[in-house]
């Protein structure tokens, strides 16, 4: 009986915008499948349609230019990470632990997923033609920065990463360390990142985390705080 019920209520129509959302991701997850696998120059929107079923002119209406596709693939990595991120609970980590984490997925994505390899070689495309479009990735690159500065401050405000660190520097090397790798990966695809993914952990905790002498003093300093404090 309940199988009959089912059968006669009639499945709901997806509205207009849930049909255009579905769209447009089909279009950028073509538009990415055809860079990573083909390379920028042939990421045409003749060829992004042709791979995604879509017409020509619809891939025109949706990027319209270069700076839309680009603009489109970074939208979509940020959504991809922020989901990523909240699957861990990144933000609630401890700061030594939500940069350790940041890093370690990164650094899966990059040998598992072709999005960060077609954001990447769009990025040196746009580096190797001196074309403006390099602001696009400046601003996801500063973006960058400033989370690895936040998780450093988090770690420095808890006493488990050395507060004599500079926060900005050590997120710029540790984005460069990233940036790096990801431009060997288009180098040499058949790259090994695992063995480089577990040290570059290691060396991260070894050289930013506070030592246990470092930190006993920083428990007993705190505790006299709160003694002088009541």
């Amino acid at each position: 009986m309940l199988q009959t019920i089912k059968k006669k209520i009639p499945r709901g129509r997806r509205t207009q915008a849930e049909r255009r959302e579905d769209s447009e991701r089909g279009l950028v997850e073509a538009a990415i499948a055809v860079t990573a696998e083909r390379g920028v120059s042939a990421a045409t929107f003749e060829a992004i349609g042709e791979r995604g079923g879509y017409s020509r002119s619809l891939v025109t209406r949706h990027f319209g230019s270069k700076r839309g596709l680009i603009d489109a693939v970074i939208g979509y990595l940020r959504e991809h990470r922020k989901a990523l991120a909240a699957k861990q609970g990144i933000d609630a980590m401890p700061g030594l632990d939500a940069l350790l984490v940041d890093t370690d997925l990164y650094l899966r994505s990059l040998s598992e997923e072709h999005e960060l390899k077609a954001y990447f070689m769009l990025l040196s495309s746009a580096v190797a033609d001196a074309s403006p479009l390099r602001s696009a990735f400046a601003t996801v690159h500063e973006n960058v920065g400033t989370r690895l500065r936040d998780h450093v401050r988090k770690g420095q405000a808890e006493g488990r990463i050395r507060s004599d660190l500079d926060a900005e520097t050590a997120a710029l090397m540790i984005g460069s360390l990233q940036l790096g790798l990801s431009m060997q990966l288009l180098v040499d695809p058949t790259l090994n990142l695992e063995p480089i993914r577990k040290l570059t952990l290691a060396m991260l905790r070894l050289s930013f985390e506070t030592s246990d002498k470092a930190k006993s003093k920083l428990d007993v300093s705190r505790t006299i705080d709160a003694k002088v404090r009541t």
